[in-house]
């Protein structure tokens, strides 16, 4: 949501020069989703499709919801995020409860309380020629995003592909290759570690994240370092 004390649309590019040449990329694409919901009103998550390995991800995101709605797309080959990011088109779906177009995607957003979306192609000419990735954007409420919304994405989308691009001289591929790829396996261990919980507390699964991100507020460290140390405590001896 937007917030008078938060940066507005014209001072994000001022705040991506602040972030390299030595920030990490996926330090970066995070930074860009909370922007996201800060900036651009009635944003209640975003994340941030990319292509690794030949395969679409979100190694990005504010809320565990957004890479569980997405893997249907990525599974089926086509939906908002992917073809914003194949075709470097904008793709808005107003209400998913009566979407047509990408239903299997739709009903998974329904079923997890998101009503509209969306996704943004990341073009570093702002001529939707040199994608580089989406940026998605969901809301729980129906005709969430207007104009001045879209207006907004595409202003931040653009200017986090310039830092994308910057990103990809400075680092080189492979290095930012490995960069995403540790994103992902971050990803792998909180939803181990998520499980621990669910089966220890008997807790749902955003309940359990919710312990996480608790966590690691009160003790100033990143989510995937605690998640880490719930799997390792809860490995038997030896293994």
């Amino acid at each position: 949501m937007a917030d008078d004390d938060e940066p507005g649309p014209g001072q994000i590019p001022a705040l991506f020069a602040l972030l390299l040449p030595a920030t990490p990329l996926t330090d970066v694409l995070q930074r860009v989703t909370q922007l996201a919901c800060r900036t651009v009103a009635s944003c209640e998550m975003a994340g941030i499709t990319v292509e690794q390995g030949g395969r679409l991800q979100t190694p990005a995101y504010t809320d565990e919801r957004a890479p569980r709605i997405d893997q249907f797309q990525y599974d089926a080959g086509s939906g908002p995020c992917v073809d914003a990011f194949r075709r470097g088109v904008v793709n808005q779906i107003a209400d998913t409860a009566i979407d047509e177009r990408w239903i299997e995607f739709s009903r998974a957003a329904a079923t997890e309380n998101i009503r509209s979306t969306l996704s943004v192609p990341m073009d570093v000419s702002g001529n939707r020629t040199e994608v580089l990735g989406a940026l998605n954007l969901y809301s729980e409420v129906p005709d969430a995003f207007d104009t001045d919304a879209i207006a907004s994405t595409e202003n931040l989308a653009q200017q986090a592909a310039i830092v994308i691009a910057n990103a990809q001289a400075y680092w080189g591929l492979k290095e930012l290759s490995e960069q995403l790829q540790a994103a992902l396996t971050s990803r792998a261990v909180i939803e181990q570690a998520k499980g621990i919980l669910m089966a220890q507390s008997h807790v749902s699964a955003d309940d359990a994240f919710e312990v996480l991100v608790r966590a690691s507020q009160r003790e100033n460290r990143k989510v995937r370092d605690i998640a880490a140390d719930i799997v390792r405590r809860a490995a038997p001896p030896g293994g």
